[in-house]
């Protein structure tokens, strides 16, 4: 964390200015720009090829780890977006599977450019711990890994009046074509597509042994499709927990249901109500993935996406 290139590092990318990723929500409205992204969720990675994509990227992150792994050799580009330690070293031979040439002499730029305070480490030890298996997998691996930027725990770390951690910036995205790393939020008309069953894959993934260790499956590199894999959970379960928490209030919601509460989002409460109102409308997982087949969107001329 102090060698000095990171540090130097760290500092120029708190100095960059947040990127705002949004669609237009009026029709007739036009995007300023015509650029095609990949958004991803929590426990979600795409590997994604600059000649389709613009900006591949995550938020949402407070004690996730936002993870960007650059092939110099062909400028393909990895994000996860990781919430476990469980998760590391089986999300990092997903992530590598895709694009890494079958050499143990390919360069590979790596960033952890998003979540993690100090106080979540006091607090709770989410982020501390993942970051440091972060660490230690890559330094195990025989792939050649550069560790460009490290803008985690203290360093992405402001403190409010009362002295709880917020992240300085809780997402971003990595520019295809140079590799640059860029903070970024995005809006609900940006997280897509599929938004409320991805969020539910993400809480209910636990309960499909299928996933266990993994990063869940949403994006086809080389036909730029999302597809976005079935995950079974329990319906009784799930529809129960769901019922339950939709009757609590907000503040109970905040404690209960975030690693973070005083530093998510505005839409945080939100997002986690609409969630649990899809899975009491449609609780049964075999409904949502008929014949347990993936949800495949292509991309529309806007940069937006249409189901298949």
């Amino acid at each position: 964390m102090e060698h000095p290139s990171l540090v130097s590092a760290s500092k120029a990318f708190k100095a960059i200015p947040e990127r705002k990723f949004s669609l237009a929500e009026e029709s007739g409205t036009e995007r300023p720009e015509k650029s095609k992204w990949v958004y991803l969720f929590q426990r979600e990675y795409a590997t994604v090829d600059p000649a389709l994509v613009d900006f591949v990227g995550t938020d949402e992150a407070t004690t996730c780890v936002g993870f960007a792994i650059r092939d110099r050799k062909n400028g393909m580009v990895s994000v996860a977006h990781m919430d476990s330690p469980n998760v590391v070293d089986k999300g990092l031979n997903q992530m590598l599977s895709t694009f890494v040439h079958q050499s143990f002499d390919d360069d590979l730029d790596h960033d952890s450019s998003s979540s993690s305070s100090e106080s979540d480490v006091r607090l709770n030890g989410y982020s501390l711990p993942l970051c440091t298996k972060i660490i230690k997998s890559l330094r195990k691996r025989t792939e050649k890994f550069h560790l460009q930027t490290l803008f985690v725990l203290a360093r992405n770390t402001w403190r409010d009046s009362e002295e709880n951690a917020h992240p300085i910036f809780s997402g971003f995205v990595v520019e295809t074509s140079t590799g640059s790393v860029i903070p970024a939020r995005f809006d609900n008309t940006s997280r897509c597509p599929d938004e409320m069953i991805r969020r539910i894959r993400a809480s209910a993934a636990y309960e499909d042994r299928k996933w266990d260790g993994k990063l869940l499956e949403t994006y086809d590199t080389q036909t730029d499709t999302f597809k976005i894999a079935p995950c079974r959970w329990s319906t009784e379960n799930q529809e129960r927990i769901a019922r339950f928490l939709r009757a609590q209030s907000d503040s109970y919601i905040l404690l209960n249901c975030s690693t973070s509460p005083f530093a998510e989002a505005p839409d945080f409460v939100q997002n986690e109500r609409k969630k649990w109102d899809y899975l009491i409308e449609n609780p049964d997982w075999r409904k949502a993935f008929p014949m347990e087949q993936p949800h495949v969107f292509e991309r529309t001329g806007d940069g937006g996406w249409t189901r298949c």
